[in-house]
């Protein structure tokens, strides 16, 4: 996904600059622009004209978080994707109830942090796992838990089939045979009910289970 349109936030100027010049140079990714955020930021939309909204909520995030409930509030566009990055569960707790669908440390390598901007553009929810507490709020009630976990091989495999590669290709980075991946694919479907190998990653992306 090409030319992705990003508009940073971050109440601390240095946070701002510093995602900026992580991600500016990226040709996934084209900076809209860089704001500290507030009340106002919903009016401010429309001249950025963004995809996805990367907040840092930083570590005292209550001001971030303001500006996250602004948004769900008043924003006119309610497809707009938010990524926030959140210091600890409760600020991510609080997040997710706030819209962001991203949800990521605010340590996250750039390489996930692009993978999870392109994942909420397309409609996926995001969720690293050291932020996902048990008695999570987020997950929908039309994803219930699984019953039956998935193996760490068959992670593995959906960690890869998530990154868009074939059957051979997981084959040899996992150095198995394609029998053995068509295997574990067949089982991780199972297990997520799903129809599809696509129909598996976005349901396993909804459920935390996929690391970007």
């Amino acid at each position: 996904m090409a030319d992705l349109r990003l508009l940073v936030i971050a109440a601390d100027p240095l946070a701002r600059a510093g995602l900026v010049t992580l991600l500016e140079e990226r040709p996934e990714l084209e900076i809209a622009g860089q704001v500290s955020g507030g009340e106002s930021l919903a009016d401010e939309l429309p001249v950025f004209q963004p995809d996805v909204l990367l907040i840092d909520l930083g570590w005292d995030p209550e001001e971030g978080l303001n500006t996250l409930e602004t948004l769900a509030l008043d924003a006119e566009d309610d497809e707009l994707g938010v990524v926030a990055l959140a210091p600890d569960e409760d600020s991510a707790t609080a997040a997710w109830s706030a819209g962001a669908r991203g949800l990521l440390s605010r340590t996250t390598p750039a390489e996930r942090l692009i993978v999870a901007i392109q994942a909420v553009a397309q409609g996926l929810a995001v969720v690293e796992p050291q932020l996902l507490p048990f008695g999570w709020p987020g997950g929908s009630s039309s994803e219930p838990v699984l019953a039956e976990a998935l193996t760490t091989r068959e992670l593995e495999v959906l960690q890869l089939l998530a990154e868009g590669l074939a059957n051979k290709a997981i084959a040899l980075r996992l150095d198995i045979s394609e029998h053995t991946v068509k295997f574990h694919v067949n089982a991780i479907m199972s297990k997520l009910g799903a129809q599809s190998r696509t129909a598996a990653v976005v349901r396993a992306t909804r459920l935390g289970l996929i690391m970007l």
